[in-house]
């Protein structure tokens, strides 16, 4: 079965749902067309995370796990498999158990990005 654009609009909004929580304490950014979160004040290319549309998946880019990648030290083989690169995560499909998941990692790599940025000269 073939994702339809509604599908990848369904995804989107689930994975911008997971940074929901964080954007009182970030600020909103972009670089390269890609729609980010980031510590207010810091570069464009120190961003925390993103989502982006792409034609045959959506991506949620989580830039703490490059930075530490200790923190997929417990990743689920399921979702390692939607990891593509270091820091980002391809999806086709809406996947309660994986964007649970994703949630908690998320949590903990915004604990360390918060850890990181706070600790900044």
């Amino acid at each position: 079965m073939t994702a339809t654009p509604a599908d990848y609009e369904a995804i989107e909004a689930h994975l911008w749902s997971i940074l929901e929580p964080y954007r009182g304490r970030l600020e909103a950014g972009s670089i390269y067309g890609l729609m980010t979160l980031k510590w207010v004040g810091t570069k464009q290319h120190d961003f925390f995370a993103g989502v982006r549309l792409a034609p045959k998946h959506v991506a949620f880019h989580l830039m703490p796990v490059y930075a530490d990648p200790r923190l997929l030290d417990d990743v689920s083989p399921a979702l390692r498999t939607h990891l593509k690169g270091k820091t980002t995560f391809d999806f086709t499909i809406v996947d309660e158990a994986l964007f649970t998941e994703l949630a908690d990692l998320t949590a903990r790599s915004f604990e360390a990005y918060a850890v990181a940025h706070r600790d900044a000269p």
